[in-house]
């Protein structure tokens, strides 16, 4: 009886296995990815169509909340801090909500990003940004919703939206002056702390100058006002390999006591290693 019954479980999940059939998402996944300036700009959403349908005043209802498009949450990243229709707005991840209009859509960025459809208990004080954008009507019906990034410059572009008959758009600004003037007064200021503890360690791991990483990691010390236990380390194996090794010793032990006071065993038991084969335990 046993062998019975195995064998039309078998069966039945052969049959199951067949009819796994994949079919076409009604409102298919997009993700759009664009550089404005040096920030990094991050869409992710469905692609409803409206196939024969009348959208804005109908299917989507005029001065309503509406979802922005299909299935969950439209979202858009961005990876510095933004302004949105003015307004400050921190890098990071943020939902969209329209309110349509025939002549003009509320548009709102929101701090909440998982869910599907409008969110039941709507909070003001989860709206990061709100801009109120006029309707521009189209000629050309466009058949499937689409959000685009629009008008690029170095410092701004606009968040497109575009279905039907209509396209609205939203200003966005992005910090690129500020981060091309940082990084001009990094390159013409010299290289900093890190990059010189960089290069150090990197020429200490692959065999090179030893004398130039223990020239490199002396500045790069130097320059920093508090050092890291892991730092330390660093700075004093190479000042092992450089043959300073009363210097390596004294090194290790700053590490050592930095290590227990961040409470890393790690750098704890490799610190106390070093010192033993050095002849300091």
């Amino acid at each position: 009886m046993n062998k019975v019954i195995l064998f039309l479980l078998a069966v039945v999940a052969s049959f199951s296995l067949e009819a796994q059939i994949n079919t076409p998402e009604a409102s298919p996944a997009s993700k759009l990815i664009q550089t404005v300036g040096l920030t990094e700009v991050v869409i992710d959403y469905s692609r409803p169509s409206m196939k024969g349908r009348t959208i804005f005043g109908d299917l989507v209802p005029y001065d309503k909340l509406w979802r922005t498009a299909a299935n969950a949450y439209t979202t858009i990243s961005f990876d510095t801090d933004v302004t949105i229709a003015g307004t400050a707005v921190e890098a990071g991840t943020y939902s969209i909500f329209t309110k349509p209009g025939a002549k003009n859509w509320d548009v709102f960025f929101y701090t909440d990003t998982k869910g599907s459809g409008v969110p039941r208990n709507w909070d003001e004080n989860k709206i990061v940004a709100k801009a109120t954008v006029p309707v521009w009507p189209i000629e050309m019906p466009v058949e499937t919703f689409s959000i685009t990034i629009d008008d690029l410059t170095n410092t701004g572009a606009k968040l497109g939206i575009i279905w039907e008959n209509t396209y609205v758009a939203v200003p966005f600004g992005v910090p690129t002056d500020a981060a091309v003037m940082k990084n001009i007064d990094r390159a013409l200021n010299g290289p900093t702390a890190g990059d010189y503890y960089a290069a150090a360690t990197y020429f200490s791991a692959e065999g090179k100058d030893i004398n130039k990483a223990k020239e490199w990691m002396d500045k790069a010390m130097s320059m920093t006002e508090k050092p890291a236990f892991w730092q330390l380390r660093q700075y004093s194996l190479i000042l092992a390999k450089a043959g300073d090794k009363k210097g390596a010793i004294a090194t290790a032990k700053k590490s050592l006591e930095a290590s227990k006071v961040a409470g890393n065993d790690d750098y704890v038991k490799m610190n106390m290693d070093s010192l033993k084969e050095w002849g300091a335990m």
